[in-house]
């Protein structure tokens, strides 16, 4: 079975944005601060090993969230996501190579 967590970006009360993951479906898990989003990421993970990582994540924000704060949120994951991709291919030279 899928593990679902609930990711919340949210705004702390100095004026920085973090993000609350909880998970869904452990009614005794308590909640994750991530102030960056590769804290997120390694948190996210971990979690995701109890359900062998296999995971949904649902997305939302608090009301007092800016467009700013979701958009920084955003092109850090972007940023994130696009690093991770060139270490990926990054390591499949590198397989190729020690491959060939």
């Amino acid at each position: 079975m899928a593990g679902v967590f609930e990711s919340v970006i949210k705004t702390h009360p100095v004026g920085y944005w973090y993000i609350e993951i909880t998970d869904t479906m452990d009614e005794s898990a308590e909640a994750v601060h991530c102030r960056d989003v590769y804290t997120y990421a390694e948190k996210i993970e971990e979690m995701g090993k109890r359900y062998g990582g296999e995971i949904e994540v649902i997305w939302s924000s608090d009301e007092d969230v800016t467009p700013e704060q979701i958009n920084e949120v955003r092109m850090q994951m972007n940023a994130y996501e696009a690093e991770q991709e060139a270490q990926h291919s990054q390591n499949d030279t590198l397989s190729e190579t020690d491959a060939g």
